[in-house]
């Protein structure tokens, strides 16, 4: 996966709490087995009117949120079925970071995985950065990894707090397998003295 160290974009804003890994990608685009074109079918229901057509009034079908690449949301992100489809979809949607003040732990580690950075916020955090979005002029933040902060370009600054194991993981860009090949040398030798 792609190295996390720092990244600045544009914030979409989904003010919703309790948002489940079936909004992000419904159930009927499961079928795939590659981990991209996800992207087109995420918020799949919430994207599209009763007739399916596309609803003017959702947040990544207007235009002033083209190109978001920070997505900010209520609580609880992530909650149901722990399917990897969720990040994969957010991820080929083109966001590279989300900000909540609560994630489910099966999708936080499923971020993690594969290179999307949770971001957890104090509650008064994710408003400053909800409210900044819901004007619709292009607010943009900086999520650096390395400072362990979040900052706009109007002086404001919060920091997080991430598991140094996760973080070193991200900054190297380095899921459980890149991980275990970082070992390959020393699995070499112990397979080497194992058929001894």
């Amino acid at each position: 996966m792609d190295p996390f160290t720092s990244h600045t974009g544009r914030v979409t804003p989904l003010d919703r709490v309790d948002v489940d890994t079936d909004q992000i990608i419904p159930k009927q685009f499961l079928k795939r087995i590659e981990r991209t074109g996800y992207g087109e079918f995420l918020f799949f229901d919430w994207c599209r009117g009763k007739d399916g057509s596309r609803d003017p009034e959702f947040v990544l079908n207007r235009p002033e949120y083209q190109g978001g690449t920070v997505l900010v949301a209520g609580r609880n992100f992530g909650c149901g079925s722990s399917r990897e489809h969720a990040p994969w979809a957010l991820l080929d949607y083109g966001f590279r970071a989300v900000i909540s003040s609560s994630f489910a732990d099966i999708f936080m580690s499923n971020c993690y995985q594969n290179g999307l950075l949770p971001v957890v916020l104090a509650e008064a955090d994710v408003a400053h950065v909800m409210a900044a979005a819901l004007v619709g002029d292009g607010y943009e933040v900086t999520v650096d990894l390395e400072a362990q902060e979040v900052r706009d370009g109007n002086g404001w600054t919060a920091g997080f707090s991430i598991d140094p194991f996760r973080r070193d993981c991200l900054l190297n860009g380095l899921d459980d397998i890149g991980l275990t090949l970082t070992l390959e040398s020393e699995i070499q030798a112990f397979e080497e003295t194992r058929g001894r």
